[in-house]
């Protein structure tokens, strides 16, 4: 039996699309905040989208610097090594009118791209070349994996047949080597983003090596190259040419869609990681998609297509008409809009090889031959038996390097140089798509009662213009605070809490049960001057959400640049802002509490809080790797080096092993820090 998991994508897809008034009443009140906060910031990212493009001037100004950005956001900058392909032929099929050529190359040593090139046999010199980019259409047959490119054979075929060289190579996931496109989709690698790692940057770097590969070839002519694919081989399509001026003309099928599609009607649930860039930068789609002009370009769609539809399609072709109208390049832009789901037809298969035609072959004549499959898939398949060496089921773990451990700095200058450059790269790569100035919410009392010698206050505040958190204030009712304990809750100690927090807050900690000699501990401080405050950062407690939803809801906060995790940082910076708005409290020192992977987000706050005097974390990761997502994070620093950036406050780390934290002992020992275990 074959087995197409693209079809099967497609159709669990499309049973995530509801129009928003058919979700509203089925929605969690974490999900509607959720849901409004994704269109804020779906607005905010369109609206800034080439908003400062008006002139070609300024594009020409711009492009250089947008390219640059979009490598850095695939995990190709700088870009890997070109060294030796290692092409390999492992056999040929023959036709009346062409020959297909079963290869393999390494496009970086261990990294195995499968392909077939299909050569006609009337050429009389180099020929206009085609490369095709394959979707997610996999063939599986008695267990053995032919790739994709047996799925698109009948493209490559079709272009031989027509005069065309053709090169189609398999992708990454759905080849003869089974690697991964789902890391955040469905094998919780919440590191991937926090790496700064895409499969997008594979299927990219496996392209341009593909283009290195043709450039060898005596049969092509490398000023006539096109490229095109459907679904992802349609991204890769974009992805390519973005990057790359080698090819001329572009055919994109099926492959992008605008952000409020993809984030607030939900396409990004129809798709796996290796159709997004790690968006540091913050960018709609129209903007990658511009970097195509002004080579001819037909974006291809059908207006039934669930997961990239039309609307968003049309947005994208009107900001691209834009950018062509500057490059006084209109005509060498096309929107086509076929009738039909998201499939491989033949209504979309005609226009774009007339395209290819048009622009490569200076041909406007009429298509009359259908494009049709010639081959069992097993006359295609390029390994007898997988290579050993290969690396394509790991390569993830390595296509963006993690930044070693650094020298500790041996004078205070030497450290000052490296601290600044660290902060830097948290500003400018991992916390970019925060909002541009810091947070001043007011605090805003919604109650307030005091109870057996305690002032128990709840606080609301709003850390951005769709949510509306709150945080529990505990102080003595007999004395003034001397010092702030804040915490930041995790899920698991929301639950705690609730036992004895409950009848002080009943409506943040709803519990049935109360534990007398849990609340008599919990007041200890309060007798000694302490003042507590309870942190609920989005996404916990009372703006939690479903956990069936936490995939893809996490996944829409990294599409815009974000993170849960980056932002749940934002919201303890907010709380502390609103904290430090309430009379007795403004100039206390804070202690930040956090435990699990709340610990890492009061670290990341404590660095951009002066007020913040200490850091008492519990079980706190030993690695980045180890939490969830801070995009770009481990391509700088890890935890060591960041805990060793809130020095010289005191740092207390209950339950970590000494042994994970010897960096920022050493750091704390010259620098004259203090780090507790």
């Amino acid at each position: 039996m074959y087995a197409t998991r693209f079809l099967l994508i497609s159709l669990l897809a499309g049973l995530c699309f509801l129009p928003a008034s058919a979700q509203a009443d089925k929605q969690t009140p974490g999900e509607q905040m959720a849901a409004e906060y994704f269109r804020q910031q779906t607005e905010r990212v369109a609206s800034r989208t080439l908003a400062d493009v008006h002139t070609l001037a300024d594009w020409q100004a711009r492009r250089a610097t947008y390219r640059q950005q979009l490598l850095e956001m695939l995990g190709l900058s700088p870009l890997p090594p070109r060294g030796d392909l290692k092409v390999t032929l492992t056999g040929k099929v023959e036709t009346e009118k062409f020959t297909v050529e079963k290869i393999h190359f390494q496009s970086l040593p261990g990294l195995y791209v499968t392909a077939n090139l299909y050569l006609p046999k009337t050429l009389k010199g180099p020929a206009p070349t085609v490369l095709y980019l394959c979707g997610h259409a996999q063939t599986v047959k008695d267990g053995i994996a032919y790739g994709t490119k047996v799925s698109y054979q009948h493209h490559p075929a079709w272009l031989a047949e027509h005069g065309y060289v053709a090169l189609i190579i398999d992708t990454l996931e759905m080849g003869e080597i089974e690697g991964e496109h789902h890391g955040t989709y469905r094998r919780g690698m919440w590191w991937w983003p926090t790496r700064g790692y895409t499969p997008a940057g594979v299927e990219t770097w496996n392209a341009m090596r593909a283009l290195d590969y043709l450039a060898t070839r005596p049969e092509v002519d490398m000023k006539r190259i096109g490229v095109t694919g459907r679904s992802g081989g349609g991204a890769y399509s974009w992805f390519l040419a973005a990057v790359d001026d080698r090819p001329s003309v572009v055919i994109p099928v099926a492959g992008v869609t605008d952000m409020t599609n993809h984030v607030v009607d939900g396409c990004i649930e129809g798709h796996c990681d290796c159709m997004f860039q790690i968006n540091t930068y913050g960018w709609d789609f129209s903007l990658l998609t511009a970097l195509v002009a002004p080579r001819p370009l037909l974006l291809s769609n059908s207006d039934k297509d669930t997961i990239f539809p039309l609307d968003g399609v049309q947005r994208v072709h009107r900001e691209l008409k834009r950018i062509y109208k500057l490059h006084n390049a209109e005509d060498k832009l096309g929107l086509l809009i076929t009738e039909g789901p998201h499939r491989d037809t033949q209504d979309l298969q005609v226009p774009a090889f007339r395209w290819l035609n048009r622009w490569l072959k200076n041909d406007t004549g009429l298509v009359s031959e259908p494009a049709l499959k010639r081959f069992e898939v097993e006359q295609l398949k390029v390994f007898t038996s997988l290579p050993a060496d290969q690396i394509n089921m790991r390569i993830h773990e390595s296509f963006v390097p993690a930044a070693p451990a650094p020298a500790l700095p041996s004078t205070r200058e030497e450290w000052r140089i490296l601290a600044a450059r660290w902060s830097a790269a948290l500003r400018e790569k991992v916390f970019n798509n925060w909002p541009a100035t810091d947070p001043r919410p007011a605090a805003k009392i919604i109650s307030d009662k005091t109870l057996n010698g305690v002032r128990a206050r709840t606080v609301e505040f709003q850390p951005d213009g769709a949510y509306r958190l709150q945080l529990a204030l505990l102080t003595s009712a007999k004395q003034k605070p001397v010092r702030l304990a804040v915490r930041i809750l995790d899920e698991e100690e929301w639950q705690k809490w609730a036992v004895t927090g409950g009848q002080y807050f009943p409506t943040l900690f709803a519990s049935e049960n109360h534990d007398g000699s849990a609340e008599a501990e919990f007041l200890k401080p309060l007798q000694q001057g302490t003042a507590i405050a309870l942190v609920l950062a989005r996404g916990v407690g009372p703006t939690a959400w479903r956990k069936e939803k936490d995939t893809h809801i996490r996944r829409r906060f990294l599409l815009l640049g974000q993170s849960l995790e980056t932002m749940q940082v934002w919201d303890t910076r907010a709380a502390l802002a609103a904290l430090r708005s309430l009379p007795s409290l403004g100039r206390l020192p804070v202690t930040l509490h956090g435990a699990r992977t709340m610990s890492v987000v009061a670290i990341f706050a404590a660095l951009f809080e002066d007020g913040v005097t200490r850091l008492d974390l519990e079980r706190t990761p030993a690695t980045l790797a180890n939490s969830h997502s801070y995009p770009n994070a481990l391509r700088y620093f890890d935890l060591p080096q960041l805990v060793a950036l809130a020095l010289p406050r005191a740092v207390n780390l209950t339950g970590a092993d000494p042994g994970d934290w010897e960096w920022c002992l050493k750091a704390a020992k010259l620098f004259e820090g203090t780090i507790t275990f």
